[in-house]
C-alpha cells in the first residue's frame, strides 16, 4: 500500500519540485494582500478605490502568474527533469471550480457577518488552519520536510486569531475582520514563497543543467 501511494503521489510531486507552484501561489496571495491593504488603508479618492486601477492590477498578476511558472519550466525546469503533460482536469477544471466555491462560500459569510456585526475575528483567522490542511494533504504529505510549513501555517493562524482586535484591525482600516484576512493571507503567502524559495534552490542544487549542444 505505502508504494501504490508513493506511485499516487508521484505526479504530484514532480509537478513541485522545483517548488514553483507554491511560490506563484505565494506570490498571489502576497500580492492580493498588497491591494487589500492599500484599498483599506488609502483615501476615499485614492486611485486604489478605482475600477481601473483594480483592473490594471489584477491583470498585470494574472499575467506574471499565467506567464512566469511556463517560463521557468520550459527554461529551468522541463530540460533538466523531462517535460510531463498532465490532464487538464488536474491542473484547470478542479482548482478553478474548488476556488469558485470556496470563494463564494467565504465571500457570502463574510458578507453575511459584517451586515449583522458578528465578531469574526477568530473564525476568520482560523481560515489558516484551513489552508495549513490543504497545504498538507497536498504537498506535505510529498516531501516530508514541508510539514514544517504547514505547522508554521496552523500555528501563525491561531496566534492571530487571539490578536487583540484593535491591533488585527488597524492594518486594514479598523477593520478587524479584514484585518484578520490580511494577516492570514500573508501568513500564506509567506510561507509559500519561503517553502517554493528553499525547494527551488534544493533542485538547482540537485539536478545538472543540460549539456550543450555540439556545434
Amino acid at each position: 500500500m505505502d508504494q501504490l501511494e508513493s506511485l499516487l503521489n508521484r505526479p504530484k510531486a514532480y509537478y513541485n519540485i522545483d517548488g514553483v507552484g507554491e511560490l506563484a501561489v505565494g506570490f498571489m496571495c502576497l500580492a492580493g494582500s498588497l491591494l487589500a491593504w492599500l484599498q483599506a488603508n488609502a483615501p476615499e479618492d485614492s486611485v486604489w478605490h478605482g475600477m481601473p486601477a483594480f483592473i490594471i492590477y489584477f491583470g498585470s498578476m494574472c499575467l506574471i502568474l499565467h506567464y512566469g511558472p511556463k517560463a521557468i519550466k520550459k527554461r529551468i525546469t522541463y530540460p533538466r527533469t523531462g517535460f510531463v503533460e498532465y490532464p487538464k482536469r488536474d491542473t484547470l477544471w478542479r482548482p478553478m471550480i474548488l476556488g469558485a466555491v470556496v470563494s463564494a462560500a467565504l465571500s457570502a459569510g463574510l458578507i453575511v457577518g459584517l451586515r449583522r456585526h458578528w465578531n469574526m475575528t477568530t473564525p476568520v483567522s482560523l481560515i489558516g488552519l484551513l489552508f495549513a490542511a490543504s497545504y498538507a494533504y497536498g504537498i506535505a504529505r510529498t516531501v516530508r520536510w514541508k510539514w514544517a510549513a504547514a505547522w508554521v501555517v496552523a500555528l501563525g493562524s491561531i496566534v492571530i486569531a487571539v490578536l487583540p482586535a484593535d491591533v488585527v484591525g488597524a492594518l486594514a482600516g479598523h477593520s478587524s475582520v479584514r484585518g484578520a484576512f490580511l494577516l492570514t493571507f500573508i501568513l500564506y503567502g509567506t510561507v509559500l514563497l519561503v517553502s517554493g524559495g528553499i525547494s527551488f534552490w534544493l533542485y538547482l542544487r540537485h539536478t545538472e543543467a543540460p549539456a550543450p549542444e555540439a556545434q
